[in-house]
């Protein structure tokens, strides 16, 4: 099968998410940095290939997609890769796909409001953040999480999302969401060992590409320790 190109910034779960999906798979692939710190998803030519200036991206050929989990659909039936990933029996398929469809206003939607919140957008505008905004974000995300806990992972009875034995494209995302905060300042392990067992697990099986992925946003971590540092905001004159 041709390569394809995925194009992606590592601050972004869904991007971090392709790059290890394809790693792992072993399928045919070439990764093109981009920026959204610097803008270069607002730049004409990428917007030929997103017109909604967001990564990830995928090319293959002159087939251009967007939305990370379409990508992951896509791949998965159009090359040739483990069953686990994306399970072919209709049954199992729906698991994960139930989980797909459930994250974007679970995981995907607060774990990422909370680190925009409180590091992406006060780094961008120089304005400390909301605390009480960030607060009630950070409770609503919480509330999300123990639903992960609960019902998805069934208090630890399964080791995978989907239900099987072995990682799916559902726990790829779910995972790389659940580090976003850590950039943060909140480290999903430290507040559930179902949980923390569970990303360890997930982590264990798809290293060395996992450990690769999250590389920046490990440095981003130790740098920051969860805050903007108030040397970064606008002086306001008295």
């Amino acid at each position: 099968m041709a390569r394809v190109k995925v194009y992606l910034d590592f601050l972004s779960q869904p991007s971090r998410a392709m790059y290890i999906f394809c790693k792992a798979t072993g399928i045919q692939h070439e990764i093109v940095l981009i920026s959204t710190m610097r803008e270069e998803t607002k730049t004409d030519k990428f917007t030929a290939l997103n017109p909604l200036q967001q990564v990830p991206v995928l090319k293959d050929g002159n087939f251009a997609l967007t939305e990370s989990v379409a990508m992951l659909r896509y791949l998965a039936n159009t090359r040739d890769i483990a069953d686990h990933w994306y399970p072919k029996d209709t049954k199992q398929q729906a698991r994960v796909d139930e989980y797909l469809e459930w994250q974007h206003i679970g995981t995907r939607f607060l774990c990422s409001s909370f680190f925009m919140a409180k590091m992406m957008k006060p780094m961008k505008t120089r304005i400390p953040p909301n605390e009480k905004n960030v607060q009630n974000i950070k409770d609503v995300m919480e509330k999300q999480l123990e639903l992960v806990e609960r019902i998805w992972l069934k208090n630890g009875e399964k080791d995978f999302i989907g239900g099987g034995k072995d990682v799916s494209v559902a726990d790829l995302l779910a995972a790389c969401e659940m580090e976003q905060p850590r950039m943060a300042g909140y480290d999903v392990r430290d507040k559930s060992p179902v949980l923390k067992l569970y990303m360890d697990r997930v982590q264990d099986r798809l290293n060395p590409h996992y450990a690769e992925a999250h590389v920046g946003l490990n440095e981003m971590v130790k740098k920051f320790k969860g805050e903007v540092p108030e040397s970064h905001y606008k002086k306001i004159d008295a």
